[in-house]
């Protein structure tokens, strides 16, 4: 087993060709005042299976790719389920 950071996180964009918008969110508590802060972070990856918008991911760091990628696509760990009234409001 390697040592490369594994990081989980939800589809944002997939318009490029092999390449993914990956936001990772997290929340922890400041250590001086205690409240819970929520941060993200928006990472581009490599992605060979397919990902669609809304997708939870896996993703595990590996040598620079391009000039923003550093991160490869390495499981979907669940898909995005499209329903015939997404997107649409009333």
């Amino acid at each position: 087993m390697n040592n490369r950071r594994r990081i989980t996180g939800v589809v944002t964009s997939n318009k490029m060709q092999k390449t993914v918008v990956v936001e990772i969110t997290r929340n922890y508590r400041h250590p001086l005042y205690k409240k819970v802060i929520h941060s993200s972070n928006r990472v581009m990856a490599h992605d060979e299976l397919g990902c669609q918008i809304g997708d939870e991911v896996q993703i595990v760091e590996s040598r620079p790719l391009s000039a923003q990628k550093r991160w490869v696509v390495e499981s979907i760990i669940k898909r995005e389920s499209k329903t015939a009234d997404s997107g649409v409001e009333v």
